[in-house]
């Protein structure tokens, strides 16, 4: 969870740096600038395909200093060289190389356009337009950190930098009807889309998806906009997007930008989101035309919210994992929420192990854990640690009474437990525990020291014993 709070407010960060600059090729280079500087990598780069001639181009690229730009030498770079990571693209996969020498017998050409560039790691992710893979854009020597963590940044950011590059093709257009035409092109990325003029509310349907909304005949955009988010937009979110759709205040939002989002939950299209994009200006340097347009999220939000699941759970159990729990925990005892910290293990697990082999080990965790969540109320935090080792936290616990009908509901539950393998031997568990008043300052390991002395003290007793630390 930390890694994906990071990672969001580094592109915030990078996405305000680069509307500080007026045109899209500027801001471009300053978005990923940014991210370069921030994130302490060697390159970060864009490639563009052009499918036709069967090549990719190196179009915008970052280099920390002292390394040597590649630029110039990667603009018609044969897209068989790397064939191999299209493949990965096309099931939906990044491209992650940890170390250089592993591609060099399985990808010889690849091995030798990369590593002549000096590079001995790199994360690479496509980006897509109309459903078609576009091209591609990647970290080279990124820090030695977590590389699901970094591929999980990238995803956040593709359709940030589809969005831009599109933005920058438009900006290119010499005059109205071709930026009309452009607008027009992205109709395989959006669901509606609108010229208005801003100085008279005037506006012309581009596209508009076919989701039983009959066009009107108003030609102010302010009446058409209000009769299609109430036929389109979840209500809880109509009033947010209204204010987001007035014309009247859009030049001073635009004010410096590309673009300006807002996104909303559709009752048709699922996710949404509702984006501005100024076109021109008149002589008097005021806004004259804009396009509004909303697109379909709902697939970037599904993935979206898969990865961050995989970054929070723990595989094996399903429950969270020990840094999204501790985060979880953290953020309690730091907004005061009195409460019951509990460690719990299982009692002579490695002998269960060297028994029974790791597989029934495996089962044994899983079905405690399991046994666990069935204890959990709505608001309590349950995590496991590793091994054999859980953490549990339950807001507004801080009696004894209440304390020991938890842990007789955890100890009950875990002595029905039946695993076929383990025959008639029983799971046992040890537990320890720590309440914490809501008043004092207390760290998250200073909670955890004294519920795990306690736990300690537990399994010197053996056999479902539980111990609430007294100092």
């Amino acid at each position: 969870m930390k890694t994906v709070i990071k990672y969001e407010l580094t592109i915030n960060k990078a996405i305000r740096s680069a509307l500080s600059y007026g045109t899209p090729d500027e801001q471009l280079n300053e978005f990923i600038g940014y991210l370069g500087r921030h994130i302490g990598a060697d390159r970060i780069y864009i490639f563009e395909d052009c499918w036709e001639k069967n090549i990719t181009r190196n179009t915008y690229e970052w280099c920390a200093e002292g390394v040597n730009p590649e630029i110039d030498n990667l603009q018609s770079v044969p897209m068989e060289l790397i064939g191999w990571w299209y493949d990965l693209f096309e099931q939906e996969k990044n491209v992650i190389i940890e170390d250089m020498e592993d591609i060099k017998e399985t990808h010889p050409d690849s091995y030798e356009l990369l590593s002549g560039q000096n590079i001995h790691r790199l994360v690479v992710a496509p980006f897509r337009y109309e459903n078609e893979i576009s091209g591609f854009f990647g970290v080279d020597n990124p820090p030695d950190t977590d590389s699901i963590g970094l591929t999980l940044f990238l995803d956040m950011m593709s359709t940030l930098i589809i969005s831009m590059i599109k933005i920058r093709d438009t900006h290119n257009k010499t005059n109205r009807m071709a930026r009309f035409m452009g607008y027009a092109a992205f109709a395989q990325i959006y669901m509606f889309i609108h010229y208005i003029n801003v100085q008279t509310h005037r506006y012309e349907v581009i596209k508009n998806a076919d989701n039983g909304f009959e066009d009107t005949t108003d030609d102010r955009f302010e009446i058409h906009i209000k009769k299609l988010l109430k036929n389109c937009c979840a209500n809880e979110y109509l009033s947010k997007e209204l204010a987001f759709a007035d014309i009247d205040t859009v030049e001073e939002r635009l004010d410096g930008r590309a673009s300006i989002v807002s996104e909303f939950y559709g009752t048709a299209f699922g996710w949404c989101r509702g984006r501005f994009i100024p076109v021109d200006y008149d002589n008097d340097g005021r806004l004259l035309h804009v396009i509004y347009c909303i697109e379909s999220i709902d697939e970037q939000k599904e993935r979206e919210n898969s990865l961050l699941s995989m970054a929070q759970t723990d595989l094996m159990t399903g429950i969270y994992n020990r840094g999204h729990g501790e985060s979880l925990i953290e953020q309690s005892l730091h907004n005061k929420v009195k409460g019951m910290m509990c460690i719990i293990d299982c009692d002579e697990f490695k002998s269960i192990n060297d028994t029974y082999g790791h597989l029934v080990g495996d089962d044994v965790i899983i079905a405690i854990a399991h046994t666990l969540q069935n204890v959990c109320r709505k608001n309590d935090i349950i995590m496991r640690l590793g091994g054999d080792e859980f953490a549990m936290y339950f807001p507004g616990v801080t009696e004894k009474k209440n304390a020991n009908e938890i842990f007789e509901r955890i100890f009950k539950r875990t002595e029905k437990l039946n695993i076929k393998a383990l025959g008639d031997r029983r799971i046992t568990l040890s537990l320890g525990a720590c309440f914490y008043d809501g008043i004092a300052d207390i760290s998250y390991d200073s909670l955890y020291c004294k519920a795990d002395e306690a736990m300690y003290k537990s399994k010197k007793q053996g056999g479902f014993c539980a111990t609430i630390y007294e100092p």
